[in-house]
């Protein structure tokens, strides 16, 4: 599969896969659609909104990564990059190809890195929609979005064992104990 390489963050190699791109195509369509039919916001709010939530998703995104990055780094085994893309809107940890086989205990402590630093996120995220609650308008709708993307899909979505989440990483190294 094509991959661009966008650069470094924390050290990490970051890269993209088309199904990133088409998958923020789609986010960008029904973000605009919401902000035109819901929301009301003029053509050039919803325009701008919508760019910057799909931004901010991939914000979202990189920062859960980066949790998992963090919990890989304690363990003494760690990522060596983050692959946006790989399920059209979510990303991948990558790890060195030629680790060893690690135990059941470092691969759910590496887990539970993304789910609890989005988290962290959630909870600062949480502040600003209530900050902004006066001002209304995009600016509020961009930090509501926010807050719930890290909260629904990057902290308490990774549970669901659905074969390509966090849960179902912590359901298979649970089984090994």
């Amino acid at each position: 599969m094509t991959e661009y390489k966008l650069g470094k963050i924390a050290g990490l190699n970051v890269s993209a896969t088309p199904p990133a791109i088409a998958g923020s195509i789609l986010l960008f369509a029904v973000l605009f659609g919401v902000a035109i039919g819901i929301l009301r916001l003029s053509f050039g709010e919803a325009i701008a909104g919508s760019l910057a939530a799909v931004v901010l998703h991939w914000v979202a995104a990189v920062a859960h990564h980066l949790g998992h990055a963090w919990a890989a780094r304690q363990t003494g085994y760690p990522m060596v990059g983050i692959r946006l893309g790989t399920s059209a809107l979510l990303a991948t940890s990558l790890y060195p190809a030629d680790e060893p086989a690690l135990p059941a205990a470092i691969h759910i402590r590496r887990a539970l890195g993304g789910p609890t630093g989005s988290l962290l996120v959630s909870i600062v995220g949480a502040v600003i929609p209530l900050l902004l609650r006066n001002l209304g308008g995009m600016p509020f709708w961009l930090a509501v979005f926010f807050f719930l993307d890290n909260f629904l899909v990057f902290a308490l979505g990774p549970f669901l064992p659905l074969g390509f989440t966090d849960g179902s990483t912590l359901l298979h190294w649970w089984r090994k104990r």
